[in-house]
């Protein structure tokens, strides 16, 4: 309990600074003074100034925040349920069916249509939310129902794995019989943004996520005992099964959530649980869950500057990014503490 208080104060100014600095830093200078002017209502001498912080650079950073925070408590979940290190948000398919959900409407609209979604512009951007939603929910629904039939873990594992296999083949069909326009347009959606979501949709995201997110601490105690194995936590009354459909559930919806506003973001849920593992030093998840939120929604905003800073003409693809940041920080966890609790 002495790490956790530091490192939870450490964890939110950092996120507090860069939260800073992703509203400072841009194409745009903008001086700081102007930036805390703006963001408490007073306006600043430019319109443009204000349109920039408050039409881009805020939707995407609070997006940034709440996108890292639950694609990281999901891949806790995942991790802690299956009892794998690699095991991640997507290890179950659920994100490659929010794919395929977009791939039919993004790469079919054109032919059966006759009007590219990409050329719609906010009803577009809707379809295709709502298409990976209901993409993501269906493959979850229909884990949950493999789930209720099986009983170990591997099998359910190996299940999801191969529904992700069976959803990216039908994904790369579609893009062979795709126009090329169609194709570039699918393909700019999977290297994930966060500069997807503003205005309304950027309110909406947040008070879903918001909700979802407080929700997945009431799952603390299922998880501490699945951690321990599925034998010893039905000894102590649990009902394996049911936990398990239930965290499933809840890291399911994260994931879709997330996929539909963002595209899929890759390696924060499955890097983000073992850098806050390594930091706090504990198994219990009334500690993990929150600190894995934080660290995630911290990492979600280092990828979101580097991949939008200066230098750079328009912005780098995140899931680049996260993977050029994130990997070196847990080879470095892993070099230092050898022995992981699952």
């Amino acid at each position: 309990m002495r790490r956790t208080l530091p490192l939870t104060l450490a964890l939110l100014v950092i996120i507090v600074v860069m939260l800073i600095v992703n509203l400072f830093i841009g194409s745009v200078k903008i001086p700081l003074a102007d930036i805390c002017r703006i963001l408490v209502g007073a306006g600043s001498e430019s319109e443009i100034w204000t349109n920039i912080v408050l039409s881009s650079r805020l939707p995407q950073s609070l997006t940034a925040i709440v996108a890292g925070a639950g694609l990281a408590v999901s891949g806790l979940q995942m991790q802690t349920v299956f009892r794998n290190p690699l095991a991640g948000p997507s290890i179950l398919g659920i994100s490659n069916g929010a794919s395929l959900g977009v791939a039919f409407v993004v790469l079919l609209s054109g032919q059966l249509g006759g009007v590219a979604l990409s050329h719609l512009g906010y009803l577009g951007d809707a379809a295709i939310s709502v298409a990976a939603i209901i993409g993501a929910l269906a493959v979850m629904v229909l884990i949950i129902w493999i789930s209720g039939k099986v009983s170990g873990n591997v099998t359910l594992l190996i299940i999801g794995v191969m529904i992700g296999y069976l959803a990216t083949a039908i994904i790369g069909v579609l893009k062979f019989l795709s126009p090329e326009e169609e194709v570039k347009a699918f393909v700019v959606w999977g290297l994930g943004s966060f500069s997807r979501v503003s205005g309304d949709k950027m309110l909406l995201f947040v008070g879903v996520m918001s909700v979802l997110l407080p929700l997945s601490f009431l799952l603390v105690k299922p998880l501490n005992a699945l951690m321990l194995g599925d034998r010893y936590a039905a000894s102590m009354g649990l009902d394996v099964r049911r936990a398990r459909r239930r965290i499933i559930v809840c890291s399911g919806v994260l994931v879709a959530i997330v996929t539909a506003y963002c595209g899929p973001i890759m390696f924060i849920g499955l890097a983000v649980p073992h850098l806050a593992r390594g930091l706090y030093r504990t198994s219990d998840h009334l500690v993990l869950l929150p600190a894995t939120a934080l660290c995630g929604a911290a990492l979600a905003l280092v990828c979101n500057f580097i991949s939008r800073m200066p230098g750079f003409e328009g912005a780098l693809p995140v899931n680049s990014v996260t993977a050029l940041v994130g990997a070196p920080v847990i080879v470095m966890v892993l070099l230092r503490r050898h022995k992981y609790d699952f």
